[in-house]
């Protein structure tokens, strides 16, 4: 990075003028041009060289992104620009396009405030593309879009200039399908792409050129004369007209909000405080005088600093030495550095004020969705919700045993980086298990062990995640305590489904609390009785208290919470996780002495009949299904579908245009290992495939015996699952 210092004395000096500031993600489907685009715009700026923005992908400043060719994290850098004779600061966060790091995308959106939509013009809006738009339409962030790689449509595809129109025209259309179905409602059609209004650039990220509809006009040059010298291959000719980052400049700075504007519409979509309250209102007017109130979006570690906290601060300003409130942690810490992130190097600056995203190192033991703040906040952040769970798993061991502290250590820091990285330790044969989006996502992780920890690691197969649920009602259940002393009245039964989307989409989690809980349950679908009667919320399953006068319950509460949430954590058929069940305790009788119902009394009398519950109400196993997509030449498709099928894959869609077919399925994860080298013998090496994570189903009766004993005999329990008698005394 050129002359960074000096660059971070200007930020300093830019971030203190809200109105000329731009908070924005470059997102994306894999491979269709984000990485390249931020290059121009750090060019733009004098960080990099002009000739090797596009090549250098300075955001990609991680060996094995540089080795792969893919953006594997999300990359922050503080860009200050001059336009139109006035200084703006544009904070920018590159984000990854492949579905097995839509986490970071995830994670990035909280954090800006718009968004460039990268499209390729020839491959369209591809699943991903659908996932990061509405991703960032959820968090209520503005897109524009950018349709890239225009040059293949007339160097590759010889369409002429009508045709390639109608292209782009499709894309329009479907990234506006998008907005109107995912959109907030009273954006919808104020964010529709339209080409008159200026929201969407035509370009070459590669060629560095671009043209909008403000630019045509301004330019006096028309569509055609473009096509033309395109064509002729006159790029340099066309970087004169119309360079690319001058077009995406004021795409940026005429599109999307500043954080003055921003803030008010998104802050009472991701805060649920009153907002008349002074941080309520310090946040909605991004009043750097108010009190400090900062979204933590990302955790960095740092081999010097340790964690560093990356987020956007919504008001207050930060500076060294301010005394901050970790919610999670209920505690007071101590900031000892507020910084920028310029690409792969940390600044150090003075003091941040509200309106900017920075990193701040000193606070331990905090998380991507903390709520930091100066003193309590009576409300924290809206949880950040990941669009896919993790569906695969690989046992990984040290190999040399002296090993074992430094990789507990370091999984524990990555999952701390990457919250979609799930670790446990198995207590029976102290190995590690890692669950992760995909096999690229664990072979990523692996990667860095060994490379970059230098630790030597045994690793099994990867295997896939299920779930336990439920599909009928239990009866009402007795379990007793070994002493026979104390007695509780369980049942179990499906958690209503609107229920259960509602926490999949976030809008329901495991932290709220109180009357704000009890009524987005209540509006989810819960019945009122119950929404008001919740004990506890885990891995979206619910336990409900509908007895009347129990004696004693009161002191024995947190027992009971704590058998729900480890029976539901390690469920009866397969001791995998729960979901959708709701518990619910009808009655109980509690001995009068405290000796009589400790931990060994309590939680077996509470476990064994929501086991007992749960099999006697048709208990089976969900499996991870993904959606794939695959492009080929059209001779191919038989071999193709063939594949699909051989895989318990749903064919959903077919469409063919010319001599190539788009092929749309939903696979389930447990049959795609290996799918790689047969699409490929199937179609010649011609096929182009990509997936995206599609929820939990049923696994068919027919597999369920089978697919239970394997797991079972796994985990080294016995091979046929328990009966509800085993439960029972």
């Amino acid at each position: 990075m050129a002359k960074k210092e000096v660059v971070a004395e200007h930020v300093a000096q830019l971030m203190k003028n809200r109105e000329n500031i731009r908070n924005i993600g470059i997102v994306a489907h894999v491979d269709h041009g984000k990485s390249t685009l931020s290059d121009t715009l750090v060019a733009r700026a004098g960080l990099i060289s002009q000739e090797l923005a596009g090549e250098q992908r300075v955001l990609d400043f991680e060996e094995l992104e540089q080795q792969r060719g893919i953006t594997i994290k999300a990359a922050n850098i503080s860009i200050p620009v001059n336009f139109r004779e006035k200084d703006y600061l544009i904070n920018l966060i590159d984000t990854p396009g492949h579905v097995d790091f839509g986490g970071h995308v995830t994670r990035a959106l909280r954090a800006v405030d718009g968004c460039i939509l990268v499209v390729d013009c020839v491959e369209g809006i591809m699943p991903q593309t659908e996932t990061v738009l509405r991703q960032a339409l959820k968090e209520k962030v503005k897109p524009v879009l950018f349709i890239n790689k225009i040059d293949r449509f007339i160097n590759e595809l010889k369409l002429d200039s009508n045709a390639m129109q109608q292209k782009f025209l499709r894309i329009i259309t479907g990234v506006n399908k998008l907005i109107n179905n995912y959109g907030p409602a009273e954006f919808k059609e104020a964010w529709q792409i339209k080409v008159e209004s200026g929201n969407v650039a035509f370009g070459t990220a590669f060629n560095k050129w671009a043209i909008s509809y403000p630019v045509m006009k301004e330019k006096n040059v028309s569509f055609k004369k473009m096509y033309e010298l395109c064509a002729a291959g006159q790029h340099k000719e066309l970087q004169q007209i119309a360079p690319l980052a001058d077009v995406i400049l004021e795409l940026i700075l005429d599109q999307l909000p500043n954080p003055l504007i921003a803030q008010k519409y998104r802050v009472p979509t991701l805060w649920h405080g009153d907002l008349t309250t002074e941080e309520g209102k310090g946040m909605m007017e991004c009043n750097p005088k108010a009190k400090v109130c900062f979204a933590v979006t990302a955790i960095q570690m740092d081999p010097h600093a340790g964690e560093v906290a990356v987020g956007r601060l919504f008001s207050g300003t930060l500076r060294k030495g301010s005394e901050l409130y970790v919610a999670s942690q209920y505690k007071t810490e101590k900031l000892q550095q507020v910084a920028i992130y310029m690409g792969p190097d940390r600044v150090i600056l003075d003091e941040v004020p509200a309106g900017n995203i920075v990193a701040l190192v000193g606070l331990k033991e905090v998380y991507a969705g903390e709520t930091i703040s100066e003193g309590e906040m009576a409300h924290t952040f809206e949880k950040i919700k990941h669009h896919s769970e993790p569906v695969v798993t690989k046992s990984i061991e040290a190999k040399n045993p002296k090993d074992l502290v430094r990789l507990t250590d370091v999984l524990h820091k990555m999952a701390k980086e990457d919250p979609t990285i799930r670790v446990e330790l198995n207590q029976a044969t102290g190995e590690h298990l890692l669950s992760g989006m995909g096999e690229l996502h664990l072979e990523i992780i692996e990667y860095k062990i060994r490379k970059e920890k230098g630790i030597e690691i045994i690793t099994t197969p990867p295997i896939v995640v299920y779930h336990e649920t439920i599909f009928g009602k239990g009866p009402v259940l007795e379990g007793k305590s070994p002493n026979k002393h104390n007695k509780f009245k369980i049942s179990v039964e499906p958690l209503e489904e609107t229920v259960l989307k509602a926490f999949n989409e976030g809008e329901i989690d495991e932290k709220m609390k109180g009357k704000d809980l009890q009524e987005r349950l209540l509006k989810a679908g819960l019945p009122r009785e119950e929404s008001k009667k919740v004990l506890a919320i885990h891995e979206n399953n619910i336990f409900i208290d509908a007895t009347k006068g129990v004696q004693y319950l009161q002191d024995i509460m947190e027992l009971m919470i704590e058998a729900f949430e480890e029976a539901v954590e390690q469920g009866p058929l397969a001791k995998e996780k729960c979901i959708g069940v709701k518990v619910k305790l009808t009655d109980a009788t509690i001995h009068v002495d405290p000796a009589h119902r400790g931990p060994a009394q309590i939680m077996p009398a509470v476990k064994r009949p929501i086991y007992a519950g749960m099999l006697q109400a048709q208990c089976a196993l969900l499996e991870p299904k993904q959606k794939l997509v695959v492009n080929s030449p059209s001779e191919y498709m038989s071999g193709i579908i063939n594949q699909i099928q051989g895989r318990r894959g749903q064919i959903q869609d077919m469409i063919q245009e010319g001599e190539a077919v788009t092929i749309e399925a939903k696979v389930p994860v447990a049959e795609m290992f290996g799918f790689a080298s047969e699409i490929r013998s199937a179609s010649q090496g011609r096929a182009v495939w990509y997936t995206e994570y599609a929820g939990y189903e049923k696994l068919p009766t027919e597999l369920q015996n089978r697919v239970v004993t394997q797991i079972r005999k796994r985990k080294g329990e016995p091979e046929n699952p328990p009966t509800p008698s085993d439960f029972l005394d």
